[in-house]
C-alpha cells in the first residue's frame, strides 16, 4: 500500500534522477525518475509524494506539487442518471394543514390522541413535573476555550557547512562524502556493490571497495558535523518557535558533534533556548490542565496530564487534588456509558489514576463499557473490582480490540501533537541508516504517561442526562 509523505529534492544528476530526502528529517532518503517530477521542479522543492515501503528501499511512485501550486483546481466528474429531471423541488405546506396532522396523529398512528396528564411528558416518569417555567431553558454553564496558539515550526536545514565540506574535498573524495551524506555507510556499501556489478557485466575493473570504505570511515566524523551545524543554526534561529522534539534531538546530537570552540558555544546556546521552553511549556501545560479543569472537562484535563512537557514533570498537588475530586463527582451512576469509556481510557494513561476513587457505577454497563473496563482492569484494579472484573482479563481485551475502536477524538490548538518518531513527518518506515543519528531519548515518555488525543466527548458534568 503507497503511502504519502513531504519530499525534498536534494540534487539532481546528469542522467535524470534525482536525489531527495523527507522534508525536515536526515531519514529516509532515496533516488526517483525526474520524469515523475511536476514541471518546474527545482533542488530544494518540498513537494507531495506517494511511496512504497519495500524491502530494499523506498520507490516513489508519484509526485504532486505542493498545496496551492496547482495551474488549476482538481475536479470531480459528476456522472447523473441521464435522464432530464427539475433541479430543485419544492412542496408548500400550510402552518394549519402541519397543526391538524400532528393533532390528529396517535401514539401508534391510529388517529387518536392520547391526552397525558398534567405535567406528564412523554420519557418522563408518571408524576414527576417540570421544576421550570414554560419557556424558560436550562443555561449552561460558560465554558473557557483555550487560547489558539501557532502550530510549532519544523527544522528546514540548510547546506552550508555540507557545501563547504564537500568544496574542500578532492575528486576522489567528494563522491564518497555525498553518499555517506545520503545515507551514511550502508549508502557507501550499497553504491559500491552496484558500481561494482555494473563493471563486471561490462568487463571493466571493479573498484576496490575496501578501500572505499576506509575514506568512508575517515570521512564520517566530518560529514556528521557538517549536517549537524546544518541543522542546529537552522533550529536557533527559531528556537523559540521550533518544535520541541526536533530542538531536543538537536541538542542530543550535538553531545558527540561538538568539537570545537564554536560549536560548543552553539550547542551551549540551544541547551539554554531548550530549557527556557521547557520552562514556558510547564507553565502552559499546567494552565491548560487548570482551565479543564475549571470548565468541568475532567476528561480532556487527564488527557493533557498524562502529556508533560518533560518526561517525569508532575502535576502541582493543589491542581491533582482538584483533577482528582472532579474526576470523582463526574463519574457516577448517572453518568453515560459513553463518557465511561472516554474517561477510562484517558485515566489509564493519566498519572493521578491512583488517587481516584470511584465509588458508583451504571446500574445495566452496556458491553462497549464493560470491554473498556476489561482493558484497563489490571492499570485501574479499584475501577475493575467495582464492575466485578478480574484484572487477568486485561491483556485478552487489549489484543481484541482493534485499531479504529478509539473514541472519536479531535485535536485541539493547545494539544501537543504526538511525539513523531525519528523525527519523521512522513509517518513511514525509515531505511536504516548508518549517519549515527542518535535517538532523542530525553524526550521519551515513560508507559504510565503515554499520549493520548482530547476526546471530542463533552464531558461536561452540567450536561449529563437527567
Amino acid at each position: 500500500m503507497a503511502s504519502r509523505l513531504e519530499i525534498e529534492l536534494t540534487s539532481r544528476r546528469d542522467d535524470g534522477v534525482w536525489t531527495w530526502r523527507a522534508a525536515g528529517a536526515r531519514q529516509p532518503k532515496g533516488e526517483l525518475d525526474g520524469a515523475i517530477l511536476p514541471e518546474g521542479a527545482s533542488v530544494g522543492d518540498v513537494l507531495r509524494a506517494e511511496a512504497e515501503f519495500l524491502i530494499d528501499g523506498i520507490e516513489v511512485t508519484s509526485v504532486q506539487a505542493p498545496k496551492g501550486q496547482r495551474a488549476e483546481p482538481q475536479r470531480i466528474e459528476l456522472l447523473g442518471s441521464g435522464r432530464e429531471q427539475p433541479l430543485v423541488t419544492t412542496q408548500l405546506v400550510g402552518r394549519s394543514d402541519r397543526s391538524r396532522k400532528r393533532r390528529d396523529r396517535g401514539p401508534r398512528g391510529d388517529g387518536e390522541r392520547r391526552d397525558r396528564p398534567d405535567g406528564e411528558r412523554r420519557g418522563r416518569p408518571p408524576g414527576e413535573r417540570r421544576d421550570r417555567q414554560d419557556g424558560e431553558r436550562r443555561q449552561r454553564p460558560p465554558r473557557e476555550p483555550l487560547p489558539e496558539r501557532p502550530r510549532p515550526k519544523r527544522i528546514r536545514a540548510g547546506r552550508a557547512h555540507r557545501d563547504a565540506l564537500l568544496a574542500s574535498l578532492g575528486e576522489a573524495e567528494r563522491p564518497v562524502a555525498e553518499q555517506l551524506l545520503r545515507g551514511g555507510l550502508p549508502a557507501v556499501r550499497t553504491a559500491v556493490e552496484e558500481e561494482n556489478t555494473r563493471a563486471r557485466a561490462e568487463g571493466r575493473p571493479e573498484m576496490p571497495a575496501q578501500q572505499v570504505l576506509t575514506i568512508a570511515e575517515r570521512l564520517l566524523p566530518r560529514t556528521r558535523d557538517a549536517e549537524w551545524r546544518d541543522r542546529a543554526e537552522a533550529a536557533l534561529r527559531i528556537v523559540d518557535e521550533v518544535d520541541l522534539r526536533d530542538l531536543r534531538s538537536v541538542v542530543v546530537a550535538g553531545e558527540s558533534s561538538a568539537r570545537d570552540d564554536e560549536t560548543r558555544a552553539l550547542l551551549a546556546e540551544l541547551r539554554t533556548g531548550l530549557d527556557r521552553r521547557l520552562v514556558a511549556d510547564e507553565r502552559q501545560w499546567v494552565a491548560d490542565i487548570a482551565t479543564e479543569v475549571g470548565a468541568g472537562r475532567f476528561v480532556r484535563a487527564l488527557r493533557l496530564s498524562s502529556r508533560s512537557p518533560k518526561a517525569g514533570m508532575a502535576v502541582p498537588a493543589e491542581l491533582a487534588d482538584r483533577l482528582v475530586q472532579s474526576v470523582d463527582d463526574g463519574l457516577g451512576e448517572r453518568t453515560s456509558q459513553e463518557l465511561w469509556v472516554a474517561a477510562l481510557d484517558a485515566l489509564a494513561s493519566s498519572p493521578v489514576r491512583a488517587r481516584v476513587r470511584i465509588t458508583s457505577r451504571p446500574a445495566e454497563p452496556g458491553e462497549e463499557l464493560l470491554e473498556a473496563v476489561r482493558r484497563v482492569a489490571d492499570i485501574l484494579p479499584g475501577v475493575a473490582a467495582l464492575f466485578g472484573i478480574d484484572p487477568s482479563e486485561a491483556a485478552a481485551a487489549r489484543k481484541r480490540r482493534p485499531r479504529n475502536a478509539r473514541p472519536e477524538r479531535q485535536r485541539t490548538a493547545a494539544t501537543p501533537r504526538p511525539p513523531a518518531r525519528d523525527g519523521n513527518r512522513s509517518g513511514g518506515r525509515a531505511a536504516p541508516s548508518g549517519s549515527g543519528a542518535q535517538p532523542d531519548r530525553s524526550s521519551a515518555t515513560p508507559p504510565e504517561a503515554a499520549p493520548a488525543e482530547p476526546s471530542a466527548i463533552d464531558e461536561s458534568p452540567a450536561e449529563q442526562p437527567e
